[in-house]
């Protein structure tokens, strides 16, 4: 295109204007060629975002958990680009069983109500890392993201997709059920950071809104750990989002409580928004001991 435009205006000149004329014509046709070129330029390289290759590493559809030999360091920082998730299922999500100890087991994700045969959905960009049969879990998908995060959807119907297919944000992923060991149908919904489970209302509100709490996030251990939890009642939840104060969280508030007539460990527990393993384990007692009117207990926050 450039050559035409040069050889046009030069034809031009030679038979209407004299040599100076030429001359400001010749440099005027230069300055139409550096802004073709640089058109040219911009419209055949445009900026490229890179991702991450998520699948270089701890790459394995067998397991559920590849990254069982990595030891992490704590506190975890989590970013997200965005600041809203795609909802799991396409209503509104009530949350029937939490994060947390239950009947005696850790249990490491959340439980969201819906009728066998509803849609469920990706929440964020990623790949499928596995798409097959589990134990407890039954039919289960689990997304690698971007980030680093897992998202885990069991319990399913029915497949949507398979391994190593890359799905976008809002993609639908199979059908929601009661497979595996589930007591009604429901969701199982786990959100996991190189095989560590962490507490998924930390990071998102479960809301019509759909947000996430923060575009960082800083994750320490008490949030990985199902035994500092309730799975009948949502956490007192702080999102901590800088490293600073995840290093400051880290130091424990310590209090007396004096036992009155009519507690409980789990009346005290839920008092004092406190788990009931965390006031056996620092007081060193057991989840059955007898607890004493005027006792002092301490309890650690």
């Amino acid at each position: 295109m450039k050559f035409l435009i040069t050889g046009f205006l030069f034809l031009v000149s030679i038979s209407t204007f004299s040599q100076g004329r030429l001359n400001d014509i010749l440099k005027a046709s230069k300055a139409i060629e550096l802004i073709v070129k640089d058109s040219i330029v911009s419209d055949t390289l445009p900026e490229v975002s890179v991702r991450p290759d998520i699948k270089a590493e701890y790459w394995d559809q067998t397991v559920y958990n590849p990254y069982k030999e990595l030891k992490l360091q704590f506190p975890l920082q989590i970013q997200f680009k965005d600041s809203t998730y795609f909802s799991p299922i396409g209503k509104h999500k009530v949350v029937t069983s939490r994060y947390g100890w239950r009947w005696g087991r850790p249990h490491r994700g959340i439980d969201i109500d819906l009728i066998t045969g509803d849609s469920i959905f990706a929440m964020f960009d990623g790949v499928v890392r596995m798409a097959r049969y589990t134990s407890g879990h039954g039919r289960t998908v689990v997304v690698r993201h971007y980030n680093g995060l897992e998202t885990v959807y069991a319990h399913l119907s029915r497949y949507g997709v398979k391994e190593n297919d890359t799905v976008p944000k809002g993609a639908y992923l199979g059908k929601g059920g009661v497979s595996g060991n589930a007591r009604g149908s429901h969701l199982h919904l786990a959100v996991n950071y190189k095989g560590v489970s962490i507490n998924p209302e930390y990071l998102f509100k479960f809301n019509d809104n759909n947000t996430i709490r923060a575009k960082e996030l800083w994750v320490t251990k008490k949030w990985t750990q199902p035994a500092f939890h309730n799975s009948r009642r949502q956490s007192n939840i702080k999102p901590l989002l800088t490293e600073e104060e995840a290093l400051a969280s880290l130091i424990k508030q310590r209090s007396i409580y004096i036992v009155r007539p009519g507690d409980t460990l789990s009346r005290i527990s839920r008092n004092n928004n406190v788990t009931i393993a965390s006031i056996c384990e620092v007081n060193h007692i057991r989840r059955n001991a007898v607890i004493r009117i005027g006792q002092k207990l301490l309890i650690e926050k």
